[in-house]
């Protein structure tokens, strides 16, 4: 077995040590977002009328491609049934592009459409208005989140930083779109012949939020209803255009950019103006192959690509000084933040300072927990080689203390922002407004982040009150089966995976009782191939949902969280997970293929081409590194 598995590990840094770029970043592949961002990139430049007919075509062959025997569409494979949003916004992504609604395919579409309900059973607040914006769905007679609640100062009950950060930059055009109310249609478009009331936007609002616009709680004394909307239309551009990255995308995501740019076209904005121009330019830059066909990617992996893999090879025993760690190094250093985002607001810090890194290529402004710690990892073992090692201790410094800033008061760590789980905005109108409209503590995150702690810069929970903390507030979330839910992947296995490292990394015991719980509930889950595999479905319905094949990513998870906590000699159950990992290595089928990263319950998930090569790569080498050193 361990000659299987150092041979297994050297093919992984062979294959990972061969792609890396000249600048010194990995840029595996892409990550599928499913299709609404193809899907909204046809509606956007058809409607538009900005003239890319290859683009289109090519967006178009894709869509078509993604469409399942019973003419519905799926945000992941096993889903039951098919996702009503996703195949309305691809049915009328087809018309724009140029289809018939009278060919077969389409009329399959549209007889998935009616068995799944009908536009009226749309549930994703998104899909709304990205076909509200087109003319395909009407919008509502009046709006309740009007544009004034930009003006509320941060000291009302409800204003707009009470939201997440990536609620943020997709709210402000929503609601310039939500009060404009464009309907940029083409006039070969045919719409679905039962239209749903206006009243069906209503479902996505608290019934005391209604009360509370209705009672006029979101007025300004002083100014009229002219002027709050003057007002708050100039707040919602200045918003929007203080947060633009260099690329021209607003905060690197293509779902927030597409709106914004509906949204100056409601405005009056025409498409040859700067903004939009370079706007639509940071959205090519985001298109990207997938299977001969052109797909547009919400955002790049660049960032937390590279600083995985450079860590991931660093335990596999690639050494400091070789030549891929530091170019790996210099690049992870050119992306540090330099500049202080809305992060600043809430930092647990006298004179906040940058430090972070964030997701992809070009993000400037909006570092996260995630991203900090993995370039943490990476840049760790840089700091005493040559003579640029003490720019690489001061970067780690910096990071570290902006880490430290951003824990939650509750002991845990979110996404983002400190702090950003108002209770009071769980009700407000955003699908599934816990997972969108706030940014609480997580345990994947927490645990992430107690990993590095513990591991690299030599925390414990004895020694350090903060870290004590954490590992409480993670002891009271585990679930009752004794797993951890993980936001930001799929899902149980990926939250229990975090919390089990971190929890060890940071000196708790391997025999802790909840800890034990934890391990008994993953030996439970295992597969009878040795692997592990968990459905996209467990992130909507909040409960552990079974594949019935095994994934990579998913296996190793698994596999190194049960390294961190086993003493002495691996247990047959791990050695079937490595066997399992030894034999897909190489395989580019469904275990390798499934969506493991989420994004947004029942909307959005990602598949990360490198997830099949890093997370088993980091799981042997922790395994051979305890077991077989």
């Amino acid at each position: 077995m361990n000659q299987r598995i150092q041979a297994g590990i050297d093919n992984l840094i062979n294959r990972l040590l061969s792609s890396q770029s000249a600048d010194g970043s990995w840029r595996l592949g892409f990550i599928e977002y499913g299709m609404s961002t193809d899907a909204a990139a046809v509606l956007l430049l058809t409607s538009a009328g900005i003239n890319k007919p290859k683009l289109v075509s090519s967006l178009r062959d894709r869509i078509l491609a993604k469409q399942s025997d019973d003419g519905a569409w799926r945000v992941y494979p096993d889903e039951n049934g098919g996702n009503l949003s996703a195949t309305a916004e691809c049915y009328f992504a087809l018309q724009f592009a140029g289809l018939s609604a009278s060919e077969p395919r389409m009329v399959k579409a549209r007889e998935a459409i009616r068995n799944m309900g009908g536009l009226s059973s749309i549930d994703s607040l998104l899909t709304k208005f990205m076909l509200a914006a087109v003319g395909q769905y009407e919008w509502p007679r009046w709006f309740p989140v009007p544009l004034s609640l930009l003006l509320l100062p941060q000291s009302a009950p409800v204003h707009f930083y009470k939201f997440s950060c990536y609620a943020r930059v997709h709210m402000a055009p929503m609601m310039l779109l939500g009060d404009r109310k464009p309907a940029f249609k083409l006039p070969h478009v045919e719409p679905l012949p039962s239209q749903p009331s206006t009243e069906s936007w209503l479902n996505h609002f608290d019934r005391r939020f209604i009360e509370m616009y209705n009672n006029r709680l979101f007025d300004i004394p002083g100014l009229t209803a002219p002027t709050l909307r003057e007002q708050g239309t100039k707040k919602a551009l200045d918003f929007m255009f203080e947060r633009l990255e260099p690329d021209g995308t607003l905060y690197c995501y293509a779902s927030a950019t597409m709106l914004m740019v509906q949204a100056l076209r409601a405005l009056g904005f025409a498409i040859t103006d700067p903004i939009i121009t370079r706007a639509i330019g940071g959205l090519e830059a985001l298109l990207t192959q997938d299977n001969g066909h052109v797909t547009m990617q919400n955002t790049t992996s660049t960032v937390w690509d590279t600083a995985l893999i450079s860590h991931a090879l660093r335990e596999a025993g690639v050494t400091a000084a070789h030549p891929a760690i530091r170019s790996a190094g210099s690049y992870l250093l050119s992306r540090q933040h330099t500049k202080l985002g809305d992060w600043k607001l809430r930092a647990d810090a006298e004179h906040p300072t940058p430090g972070g890194w964030g997701f992809s290529d070009h993000n400037t402004i909006n570092p996260d927990m995630d991203d900090t710690t993995a370039a943490l990892r990476a840049l760790e073992a840089l700091s005493g080689i040559g003579p640029a090692g003490m720019t690489y201790q001061d970067a780690a410094e910096r990071g570290l203390q902006w880490l430290l800033s951003m824990q939650n008061s509750d002991g845990g760590w979110a996404a983002f922002e400190r702090n950003t789980n108002s209770r009071i905005i769980r009700f407000i109108p955003l699908d599934g407004a816990e997972d969108a409209a706030t940014d609480p503590s997580t345990p994947d995150l927490t645990g992430r982040t107690l990993d590095y702690l513990g591991r690299h810069a030599g925390l414990t929970a004895k020694r350090s009150r903060f870290v004590r903390r954490a590992a409480d507030w993670l002891y009271g979330t585990q679930e009752r089966n004794g797993s951890w839910y993980g936001r930001w992947g799929v899902c149980y296995l990926y939250g229990t995976w975090a919390a089990l490292t971190g929890l060890t990394a940071v000196g708790e015991s391997p025999e802790h009782p909840q800890i034990r719980r934890a391990v008994d509930w993953l030996y439970r889950v295992q597969n009878s191939d040795g692997g592990f595999g968990e459905s996209c479905r467990s992130d909507s319905v909040k409960r552990f949902s079974p594949l019935p094949y095994s994934t990579l990513s998913q296996t190793a998870w698994a596999l190194d969280a049960l390294t961190a906590v086993t003493a002495g000699r691996p247990t047959e159950a791990m050695e079937r997970a490595c066997s399992f990992l030894l034999q897909e290595l190489n395989a580019n089928g469904r275990a390798a293929q499934y969506p493991t990263g989420a994004g947004l319950p029942g909307y959005l998930y990602t598949r990360y081409d490198s997830y099949s090569l890093i997370w088993p790569l980091l799981a042997l080498a922790n395994y051979r590194n305890k077991f077989a050193p």
